[in-house]
C-alpha cells in the first residue's frame, strides 16, 4: 500500500536479510576487514558476534554475494540446539554430502573425502555457522576437531561462527574451549548504528526504492528514530515499516518525532493486549515492544474476517459520535452536553475509537501485504 502513495518501487524495510540493501556502517565495515583477513589465511576460526538484528545475517548475505564459487565453496548451517554426534551429520547435509544412516563414523569420513576432492579441484571449502550460542560444547569442541583436517600441510575446512553477545562470553571464557580459542585467526562484534548512522542508513535503504525526499525525514525524527531504537537495524526496520504504512493512511508526506511516538506505543500495545489482567510486570521499554512485535504471526482467514467485522464496528461507533456531535452543534446547548466531563469522557471514547480503528486497518494491511495472493489484495 504505500509504496504506491509515496512512489517507491518496493519495500524498503522488510525484515528478511537481503544483500542488495547492505549498508556499510563503521561496525560493518570493521567486520569486512576481518572476514577478508580472515579468509584469507584458509585456516581456522572467525567469531563474529553481535545483538538480536544487528545485521549478522545481512553481513553473511552479503560476503556470499562477493565471493566467487568457482574458488570457495560454502556450506551453512543454523543451528538449534545440537549435540556433538548430530553436528556432524548436519555439517554433511549442509554440503550436499550423501551420508548412510546415523553413524558418525561414516559422516566424518564422508566429509573428510569430500573436502579432499575439493582442495584437489583447488576450491577452498568454508563452514558458515549461524546461531552459535545455541551449540554445546560438546558440538564446539566436534567443529575444532574438523578444522584438523589436512591435505599434507594444506587445511582442508575453515569455519565461520555467528553468534550473539553471550556466545562471545562463551568462547572467552570457558575453560574447555582453550583449543578453539587458540584457532581463532580473527573476531568482531557488531554494535548498534550510531546516532549519526541512522539518517544515512534509512536515506541508504529508502534510496534503494526510488525515495525522492517523500515523506520528509528532519533531524529531529532521527533522533526520536534513535531513541526507539537504540540503533539495532533490524528494530529500524520494524519502526520505519509501521511509519511509512501510518504516514500512507493518514496522508502524511513528514514524519515527525510524534509519529515515531505513536507507532512505539502502538507496536506496545500490540505486545500488551489481554495483559491487562496479569500480574504486574515490569514495564515494556519501546525496545522491546519493537522486538517482540517481530514475532506475531500473520493472520489466517477467521482472523481476518474477525479483523474486518471489528473495523466495521468501529466504523460505526464513530459515525454515531459524529452524528451526536453535529446534532448538539445545531440546537441549543442542554447542560448534560456542556458538562466538561461528560465532555471529557466523550473526547476519550473518541481517541480511543480512532486508536482502535487505526490498529486494525494497520493490521489488515499486513496482512494483505505479507499474503502470497496478491489478487486477493
Amino acid at each position: 500500500m504505500y509504496e504506491q502513495f509515496y512512489g517507491l518501487t518496493g519495500r524498503p524495510f522488510q525484515l528478511t536479510p537481503d544483500p542488495e540493501f547492505y549498508f556499510e556502517s563503521a561496525s560493518h565495515k570493521k567486520a569486512m576487514s576481518y572476514l577478508g583477513y580472515g579468509l584469507q589465511q584458509g585456516e581456522g576460526f572467525i567469531v563474529i558476534t553481535g545483538e538480536i538484528g544487528a545485521g549478522k545475517s545481512t553481513l553473511v548475505a552479503h560476503l556470499m554475494g562477493c565471493i566467487d564459487p568457482s574458488e570457495l565453496t560454502v556450506g551453512q548451517v543454523v543451528t538449534s540446539a545440537l549435540d556433538g554426534e548430530e553436528l556432524i551429520h548436519v555439517v554433511a547435509q549442509s554440503f550436499g554430502i550423501p551420508v548412510q544412516g546415523h553413524d558418525k563414523a561414516a559422516a566424518l569420513g564422508a566429509i573428510e573425502h569430500f573436502l579432499g576432492e575439493e582442495a584437489r579441484a583447488g576450491r577452498r571449502c568454508l563452514l558458515v555457522v549461524d546461531e552459535s550460542q545455541n551449540l554445546d560444547i560438546g558440538a564446539l569442541e566436534e567443529l575444532r576437531m574438523l578444522s584438523n583436517f589436512q591435505l599434507g600441510s594444506y587445511p582442508l575446512l575453515q569455519t565461520l561462527l555467528l553468534g550473539q553477545p553471550e556466545f562471545r562470553a562463551l568462547v572467552a571464557n570457558h575453560p574447555g574451549l582453550e583449543q578453539l580459542r587458540q584457532r581463532i585467526i580473527a573476531s568482531h562484534h557488531l554494535t548498534a548504528l550510531k546516532q549519526e548512522e541512522i539518517e544515512q542508513y534509512v536515506a541508504h535503504r529508502m534510496e534503494h526504492v526510488g525515495w525522492a525526499g517523500n515523506p520528509e525525514l528532519g533531524a529531529n525524527f532521527f533522533a526520536a528514530l534513535f531513541k526507539a531504537t537504540g540503533g539495532i537495524p533490524r528494530r529500524v526496520n520494524q519502526v520505519m515499516n509501521r511509519l511509512l504504512l501510518l504516514g500512507a493512511i493518514e496522508e502524511e508526506s513528514s514524519f515527525t518525532p510524534a509519529m515515531v511516538d505513536v507507532v512505539v506505543a502502538e507496536m506496545t500495545g500490540d505486545t500488551s493486549r489481554g495483559a491487562e489482567n496479569a500480574p504486574s510486570k515490569a514495564p515494556i521499554t519501546p525496545v522491546q515492544a519493537v522486538e517482540s512485535a517481530a514475532a506475531v504471526e500473520p493472520l489466517d482467514d477467521a482472523a481476518m474476517a474477525g479483523m474486518l467485522a471489528e473495523r466495521d464496528a468501529r466504523i460505526a461507533e464513530l459515525e454515531q459520535a459524529v452524528a451526536m456531535l453535529r446534532e448538539a452543534s445545531q440546537r441549543p446547548a442542554t447542560p448534560q452536553e456542556i458538562d466538561p466531563a461528560w465532555l471529557s469522557n466523550f473526547e476519550d471514547r473518541l481517541e480511543e475509537q480512532e486508536y482502535s480503528l487505526r490498529h486494525v486497518l494497520t493490521m489488515l494491511i499486513e496482512w494483505f501485504e505479507d499474503t502470497s495472493e496478491r489478487e486477493a489484495a
